[in-house]
């Protein structure tokens, strides 16, 4: 089925309006020291775009965090 179908019981959604939960995906990146680049294959129906282009490329620099380069416990020593 083509995507946007009513009946396909599933779509694609922009990074944000979707149910993923992108910061959990970045500490998990984190803890295990990725170094990678995190890119976006943005597929999304029911949105410009242009507009979801620019939007998914804001959201995913705002949610990359730098990992803690100290333990955080590691004052109390």
């Amino acid at each position: 089925m083509n995507f946007g179908h009513a009946d396909r019981g599933w779509d694609f959604r922009s990074l944000g309006h979707g149910g993923v939960n992108f910061e959990e995906i970045i500490r998990n990146l984190n803890h295990i020291e990725y170094q990678g680049p995190l890119s976006v294959e943005w597929e999304d129906n029911g949105m410009d775009r242009e507009h979801g282009a620019r939007e998914s490329c804001e959201f995913v620099k705002k949610v990359d965090f730098p990992p803690s380069d100290i333990a955080f416990d590691a004052v109390f020593e």
